[in-house]
């Protein structure tokens, strides 16, 4: 049988305390780390929502800048708008 001294025991607590400390420091910064993973992760998905209708919204541009090089869609969106008219029309407006 081993006899264990006071020293031995000592040397065991100091060791454990040690091992405790440090997993618990590990334990915390793992957690923080994954706490952060998590909410870049949801930034994520929101910006990608995000840029995603930043795409639609720029194919409606962008098919709307090629609707105004026509001189007939320019004249019509500037009657519909605007209330012009050409000569001879007249414009009613009429309350929803």
């Amino acid at each position: 049988m081993v006899k264990v001294t006071k020293k031995d025991k000592r040397r065991i607590l100091i060791w454990s305390l040690l091992i405790l400390v440090m997993g618990a420091y590990l334990g915390y910064f793992a957690f923080d780390y994954w706490s952060k993973i998590l909410d870049n992760h949801k930034t994520k998905k929101v910006l990608e929502e995000k840029y995603t209708s930043l795409l639609e919204e720029e194919k409606e541009l962008n098919s709307e800048v090629i609707k105004l090089h026509d001189p007939d869609y320019v004249a019509k969106f500037a009657r519909e708008k605007y209330m012009y008219s050409r000569e001879g029309e007249l414009i009613i407006r009429i309350a929803d």
